[in-house]
């Protein structure tokens, strides 16, 4: 097996993307924090102190996709067309879904799961003062499409 982001001598290298073609490309990634239902109904009724609990986790995801190659040391700067970030209230859990979408030379899988992640942790972050025994899980992939390897789509998907 050859690792496309390590050299002949075994160091680190960031993959050379310029004889890719540009395509657009779209990922969706999900992921889910549990908590108290009573942090659930804080959250609902506005009554959080840090104030608005999942616009705030919009923003930031938003803000950490645009984010990703100064995180993630071999993942490429991207310009993102679009990301968008939805939650999904449950009795004891909110799911996080991301679509991020760029015409690029290189996927943007990373964006989507670091907006996932930054939301997920910003309701911690925001909610943690009631509730310490909050659990982020689940932070995965749903689908991506466009470039070399094409279509893939999660098989038990959300």
């Amino acid at each position: 097996m050859k690792f496309t982001h390590l050299d002949e001598k075994g160091n680190v290298k960031m993959v050379d993307v310029s004889e890719k073609d540009i395509t657009l490309r779209i990922a969706k990634a999900y992921g889910k924090i549990k908590m108290k239902k009573e942090t659930i109904n804080s959250i609902i009724n506005g009554e959080i102190a840090k104030g608005n609990v999942l616009t705030t986790a919009k923003i930031a995801g938003i803000m950490g996709a645009k984010k990703t190659s100064e995180l993630i040391p071999m993942c490429h700067n991207i310009f993102i067309s679009k990301i968008d970030i939805e939650f999904k209230i449950n009795e004891d859990n909110i799911e996080i879904f991301s679509m991020a979408k760029t015409e690029s030379k290189t996927g943007i899988e990373m964006e989507a799961l670091t907006a996932v992640s930054l939301s997920a942790l910003t309701i911690y972050d925001m909610c943690k003062s009631i509730d310490k025994e909050m659990e982020i899980s689940d932070i995965c992939l749903l689908e991506k499409s466009g470039g070399k390897s094409g279509h893939f789509k999660r098989g038990d998907i959300k």
